[in-house]
């Protein structure tokens, strides 16, 4: 068995994420995804068919950026963690996001860590 970190990192996507008036339109928020992923054996033939695809997280996301919106970063950074735990081979997912213009002087972010 081989085991792999997969890191999405960075990710800016602009998303409604809030429960107060001024957030009502898409903010800045940043995400970063690391899911830990296992294959029966290392890529042998340097072949995406042999590894997870992580073009389809960050089509995800933006697919929830397109959508209605969340209330509570715990419900988006969950949503996100979903996307990830939908491909069988991964095992464990961490998330996190920071809203990155509620305030002057801080970022305000969540982390989840889900497992398999």
């Amino acid at each position: 068995m081989a085991e792999y970190t997969i890191i999405l990192d960075r990710f800016d996507v602009a998303i409604r994420l809030g429960i107060h008036p001024h957030e009502a339109e898409p903010q800045r928020v940043r995400l970063s995804v690391e899911m830990t992923v296992s294959y029966p054996a290392p890529p042998a033939a340097d072949s995406i068919s042999e590894v997870l695809d992580y073009d389809f997280l960050r089509d995800g996301v933006h697919q929830l950026a397109r959508g209605a919106g969340f209330a509570l970063q715990e419900t988006f950074v969950d949503a996100v963690a979903e996307l990830c735990l939908a491909d069988p081979r991964v095992r464990q997912v961490k998330v996190r996001s920071m809203k990155l213009d509620v305030y002057p002087d801080a970022q305000v972010g969540c982390e989840v860590i889900r497992t398999r």
